[in-house]
């Protein structure tokens, strides 16, 4: 097998053209005395020859690495690649590479993830943190997308402004009693979406709160959520505060005989992928990921540009929410107006 033949180096370009490295140099990374039509002609024989930069000499000569780093704390969680793909984008537009670490939802290896991104030479960060942790700055400029009531937060969805979104929509609907439905009770932004239902509510309508771990810790992993007895007692809209949770409650529901959506509706959070291919499909408030990419991406470019990168800074921006919208899907339909007369004769 013929060795790899390497690729063209700076050396290489100035001894075809006749110019010195310095020359070369200059003329591709746009700096020094060069005229534009002899940068120009270096430019186009580089590309010929096919020169990529090297980004670890760059980083030498310049003091920048052009790596950002991102924390997120759940990989298994189909919301956060979404998210990542998102914000990779935003940072390939600006020129950077991202490197990507998972905090597995706990507060040390958020730590060491923060840490190792540092060691490697990030000019600056973005961190979903782990739930109901506070972010401090790091050694470098730290964008934080949680939610709006997170101290630090740099920008996120307006989740209690979705949580309205669908208080609304259910309101609409006709529906009177509301189970809500999420997972922790210490996550900041499930606390604010619950918060953002309930203010939604409308005279006449009341709410629940039923939290899964709450539960599973007195029964047991995997245990049943009860909802078919909610039904019973007359709850009809059933509003999880994640995609996740929702895709729970409606196989729940569906297993001990509640049509979905003519006895009981569901909505969620998030519009994951399979969130339209279920059946039925589902009724959520979709964030826009690419928006909050974008903001938290550039506010992160301006501060490492005015702070430098070795600063640690919480970045903010102009605009620290990105409003969600609702997709009404199959799963949530007009309460059935038998079981509301029910409800009115027991109150």
């Amino acid at each position: 097998m013929p060795p790899t033949r390497p690729g063209p180096n700076l050396s290489r370009i100035a001894t075809s053209l006749g110019v010195s490295v310095a020359t070369v140099s200059n003329a591709l990374s746009g700096k020094g005395r060069v005229s534009e039509q002899l940068a120009d002609k270096i430019k186009e024989h580089a590309a010929q020859l096919g020169y990529v930069p090297s980004q670890a000499g760059r980083a030498l000569r310049t003091g920048r690495s052009g790596v950002l780093g991102l924390v997120l704390p759940d990989i298994a969680n189909p919301l956060f690649p979404k998210l990542a793909q998102a914000i990779e984008f935003a940072a390939s537009a600006a020129g950077y590479g991202v490197l990507i670490a998972d905090s597995r939802g706990e507060v040390a290896p958020q730590t060491e993830a923060i840490n190792r991104l540092i060691e490697r030479g990030v000019e600056g960060m973005v961190i979903v943190p782990r739930r109901a942790t506070r972010i401090s700055a790091a050694a470098c400029p730290v964008a934080v997308i949680d939610t709006p009531s997170t101290p630090g937060n740099t920008v996120a969805a307006d989740h209690m402004q979705g949580g309205w979104a669908i208080a609304n929509h259910l309101a609409d609907l006709g529906h009177r009693r509301v189970l809500i439905i999420g997972n922790n009770p210490g996550s900041n932004v499930q606390n604010d979406r619950a918060c953002g239902i309930r203010s939604g509510l409308r005279p006449g309508m009341s709410s629940t709160t039923l939290w899964i771990e709450t539960l599973e810790r007195q029964n047991g992993s995997g245990c049943s959520l009860g909802l078919a007895a909610k039904v019973h007692e007359g709850y009809t809209a059933f509003a999880s505060l994640s995609d996740l949770q929702a895709l729970r409650a409606l196989t729940e529901l569906q297993r001990d005989g509640i049509h979905v959506p003519s006895m009981a509706s569901v909505t969620g959070f998030d519009d994951l992928i399979w969130s339209p291919v279920i059946t039925p499909s589902l009724t959520t408030v979709a964030m826009d990921v690419h928006a909050i990419a974008r903001i938290a991406i550039s506010s992160l470019l301006q501060t490492i540009q005015t702070r430098g990168s070795r600063e640690g800074v919480l970045v903010t921006s102009e605009t620290d929410r990105v409003q969600m919208q609702l997709i009404m899907r199959q799963s949530s339909g007009p309460a059935d107006p038998t079981r509301i007369s029910r409800q009115t004769e027991n109150s």
